[in-house]
């Protein structure tokens, strides 16, 4: 057992963790609070860009776009990895890492992989032998304009041939603490028959457009792939600021609970040493009277 003031040591660096633990936490709920309300405020616009284009592109006939335009025959891929670039943040990263590497065992195309932040690297970059780039800014929130850049080279190389489609992992946030690691594909921005027949079945009747409907199309088609890639970013960072938050909470509360472990054992020992002293003190008393 340790003695007094080795327990009192460990009471104080404990409570020197503690302090770190709950300003970390603060900041994380901070952090949260900010990233949630972007990418609920994101999210209905993008939605709404996804089901317009649907739409349009099953009612308009004979329209076509290179990002629609399907090619099973090309196994060639780019994945996009959007992790954090710290860690302290739970399993965010792990089991990104984790839905990554399934991915790539159980798929029959040829994935070369590209990273937004660090911590998927480390964890799995060992295990891809076609590496991409890894993209780095210069504020640790991209812009949308960078996320723009990264998105065009992606596509220019779904254009040109060179990959038959185009995907990004990240997280998908849920809550501060929950959230799903995924899989999507962004390229090509295809619409099955089935989802074809039933908007048609929906809209039994054509729209009226103020310009041609290729000309409205060839414009939010391109913003459509853009924006999908960019609401991926604000979901991976409101789940790793949830992350955070819980991981920090918990840990917080296991600082608590050692520190009041570690003084209840500790006033034991105090308390032990006083009696063995007393006790001394009487026998020595007893001794002298006889």
């Amino acid at each position: 057992m340790a003695n007094l003031k080795e327990l009192k040591k460990r009471i104080k660096s404990t409570k020197n963790t503690l302090k770190i633990t709950s300003a970390m936490k603060l900041v994380s709920a901070a952090k949260l609070a900010k990233a949630q309300a972007t990418i609920v405020g994101a999210r209905p616009y993008s939605n709404t860009l996804d089901d317009t284009i649907k739409t349009i592109s099953a009612l308009s006939k004979d329209y076509t776009h290179n990002y629609l335009k399907e090619n099973s025959e090309n196994k060639q891929a780019h994945l996009l990895v959007i992790s954090a670039d710290k860690g302290l943040c739970g399993g965010f990263n792990s089991q990104l890492a984790k839905e990554i590497r399934k991915f790539l065992s159980e798929t029959d195309l040829d994935v070369r992989v590209h990273w937004i932040g660090k911590k998927a690297k480390e964890l799995i970059g060992s295990e891809v032998s076609n590496q991409g780039e890894h993209f780095g800014f210069k504020k640790l929130e991209p812009s949308y304009q960078e996320i723009r850049e990264i998105a065009e080279g992606l596509a220019k190389d779904f254009e040109n041939g060179e990959v038959g489609k185009v995907m990004v992992a990240y997280n998908v946030f849920h809550s501060a603490i929950s959230f799903t690691p995924t899989v999507k594909q962004v390229l090509p921005m295809s619409v099955s028959e089935e989802e074809k027949e039933t908007l048609r079945g929906e809209f039994p009747f054509d729209f009226k457009y103020d310009q041609d409907p290729a000309e409205i199309m060839d414009a939010l088609v391109p913003e459509a792939y853009v924006n999908s890639i960019y609401t991926c970013l604000l979901d991976a960072q409101a789940a790793e600021h949830g992350s955070r938050m819980s991981s920090m909470d918990s840990a917080a509360s296991n600082c608590k609970d050692m520190i009041r472990d570690l003084s209840i054992t500790a006033n034991k020992l105090r308390q032990a040493a006083i009696t063995t002293e007393l006790a001394e003190v009487v026998s020595g008393a007893e001794s002298l009277k006889g």
